[in-house]
């Protein structure tokens, strides 16, 4: 889902040049902008292609050397998400890329219409694709902690890779559900991209595929809070049981702060990225509404405020995509990096704690003991 809109409106509330609105609902690349608002997509193609290949490597040598199945599972599940981010980048961006650099109508550049049907299909596949296997990760880290035992016994690697082809395979035949009649792809303001429409119920079933987008985007992300909470929940939990001094103790502790301090960040990065843009959709569903009608402003208090609300449509868009990059680096690249560091910090503090904590303890002894029965 990696397409990245032009540049942000002016201060008067147009667009700044890269592709101002036109009554015929579709983008022209102006002057003075394009060179610089193609920098945007370009570098998040660039930054993401990066970190997917280097996760899909690191993962790759890693799956060959891996004999235990659970590490191979998880394994198989970044990969997965690596190649589906991957994939989507690859689809999408370019396609960006050549309507900012021809400086041509997307209507010159796809008379047929069978480009944005594409465009669509793949910001939908490549969205929700990676939101059901982080929902499927986050399932299977919550079986592996609260039910170890039957978690052995019934997860193979077989059965990941099940999951994983089954999620392709529903979410690439709810994707073409436009190319069936039952919903419906459009060029979406300032005309570089296409996705679903949202407001505009000529097509059978538009209304119907935009709503069961977003419920299945925002239930994606309902599953994986609420299993990282659940897994954060038995891992606090077993911490308390093994609260003693042995060294097994202690490195049972740090791997679970390690963990708690990554799903928490997997639940930040989700819910950031793909709540305002979910969230949008449902609104705009409701209110009858559609970002298509960014095309063309009749009136200038109108303009105004309609420009507010097309610009929070493309920074919810903007956050969609910063997931795909951000994917990589959250859940395998930084992870021992950062997670190390800050585990430094906190074990610093805490044991600075405790030193105070026993200095204040033994001055209060000598104290007790120099008072005078």
């Amino acid at each position: 889902m990696s397409r990245w809109p032009p540049c942000q409106a002016g201060p008067n509330g147009t667009e700044p040049g890269a592709l101002r609105p036109r009554g015929n609902g579709t983008g022209r690349a102006a002057e003075g902008c394009g060179a610089v608002s193609v920098a945007f997509p370009l570098t998040m193609m660039i930054t993401g292609v990066v970190g997917n290949a280097l996760a899909m490597g690191l993962v790759s040598r890693r799956y060959r050397t891996k004999q235990n199945r659970r590490k191979r599972s998880f394994l198989l599940c970044i990969g997965s998400l690596a190649l589906t981010d991957l994939a989507g980048q690859l689809l999408t961006s370019p396609i960006v890329i050549s309507v900012y650099l021809s400086n041509r109508a997307w209507a010159a550049l796809d008379p047929s219409g069978h480009l944005c049907t594409f465009f669509g299909f793949s910001m939908t596949v490549f969205g929700l694709c990676p939101l059901f296997i982080a929902s499927a990760m986050a399932v299977e880290r919550a079986l592996a902690i609260r039910a170890p035992h039957w978690y052995a016994s019934h997860m193979k690697t077989r059965v990941t890779r099940l999951v994983l082809l089954g999620i392709w395979l529903v979410v690439v035949v709810f994707a073409l559900l436009p190319v069936a009649g039952l919903g419906h792809y459009t060029l979406q303001w300032p005309g570089t991209w296409c996705f679903i429409s949202t407001g505009d119920d000529t097509f059978t079933g538009s209304i119907f595929f935009a709503s069961t987008f977003a419920f299945l985007g925002l239930s994606s992300l309902f599953i994986t809070v609420a299993c990282n909470l659940a897994t954060i929940e038995a891992l606090v939990s077993r911490c308390r049981t093994k609260a003693t001094a042995s060294h097994s103790s202690k490195q049972w502790g740090r791997i679970a702060m390690e963990t708690l301090i990554q799903l928490l960040g997997i639940m930040c990065v989700l819910s950031t990225c793909w709540s305002p843009l979910l969230i949008t959709m449902l609104k705009m569903i409701f209110s009858h509404t559609s970002f298509e009608h960014c095309k063309g402003f009749s009136s200038a208090a109108q303009s105004s405020e309609l420009q507010k609300e097309c610009n929070f449509f493309l920074t919810a868009v903007r956050l969609a995509s910063l997931n795909q990059i951000l994917d990589p680096w959250v859940y395998l690249l930084l992870r021992k990096i950062l997670l190390q560091k800050f585990c430094q910090a906190a074990s610093a503090v805490s044991k600075c704690s405790n030193n105070e904590w026993k200095e204040r303890s033994i001055t209060l002894s000598e104290e007790i003991r120099r008072t005078p029965a």
